[in-house]
């Protein structure tokens, strides 16, 4: 069997009735993988810019867990507050058009009807199919509105809820920003240590960054590689700002 009919016999099971209707109904479905992505990255960014600070300053353990352990929870709280009002002011979009789109289904349904006649015009049905269709949809209310939502003012009617998006978010920055920390609390602050801080908070970054690679579909080598500079960046920002400041104070 060469390629092309190997790729043709994939494309013919990923195609059959049951595997795209299960498709669709998961596609319908918000995955929260994207905040717990975007809160593990800015843990870890937060964590090991304090611990890098910290080294640079050459400051004691007691300085890195009292320094980290507070801003992973007053930042990660502060990172779910801001995620759970931005997904809530979005919903509360959805849900407001929803409102007025019932109340104008009640109360001048043909109006709303030649909505949806004009949203499938434009995508190419005429005639006899375009008012089946027209008829097959406004005889849900539900997806009479859905439609409109969707098509007409291209919402996403299925977005997050804002609590299981703030937990995520919180969740993972508790989780992946405490792994830089650790090693803080198992021996003093000494080279070594920030060594070992140093390559727990590198796997972190680009462990996140191959998981970023897969929600996105891009290359997870690439992904990885990006997060992880981008992580590291941040770490040599702060290390070289504590290192400075700490010469600067004492020539003071």
């Amino acid at each position: 069997m060469n390629v092309e009919d190997n790729e043709k016999k994939q494309l013919e099971a990923y195609h059959l009735p049951e595997v795209i209707r299960e498709r669709i109904i998961q596609g319908g479905k918000y995955s929260y993988l994207g905040d717990f992505i975007l809160g593990g990255i800015d843990g870890c960014v937060t964590t090991f810019a304090i611990v890098a600070g910290v080294a640079g300053a050459g400051f004691s353990s007691v300085v890195a867990i009292i320094l980290g352990v507070s801003n992973l929870l007053a930042d990660g709280f502060s990172m779910a507050v801001s995620n759970y009002q931005a997904t809530k002011s979005r919903q509360d979009v959805v849900t407001d058009a929803r409102r007025n789109e019932e109340r104008h289904v009640d109360i001048y349904p043909e109006g709303e009807k030649e909505e949806v006649r004009q949203i499938y015009k434009q995508k190419g049905l005429e005639g006899a199919a375009l008012e089946e269709v027209v008829t097959a949809i406004t005889k849900d209310r539900k997806l009479w509105v859905d439609t409109i939502l969707r098509e007409g003012f291209h919402l996403d009617i299925n977005g997050p809820k804002p609590l299981h998006a703030s937990l995520a978010t919180f969740v993972s920055f508790l989780v992946v920003g405490f792994l830089p920390l650790s090693p803080y609390l198992l021996m003093p602050a000494t080279n070594e240590t920030f060594i070992l801080s140093s390559v727990i908070a590198g796997v972190s970054f680009f462990g996140i960054g191959l998981m970023k690679g897969v929600i996105i579909n891009r290359s997870l080598v690439k992904s990885g590689l990006e997060t992880l500079l981008a992580g590291g960046a941040a770490a040599v920002i702060a290390y070289g700002v504590g290192y400075a400041l700490d010469h600067y104070l004492q020539v003071q």
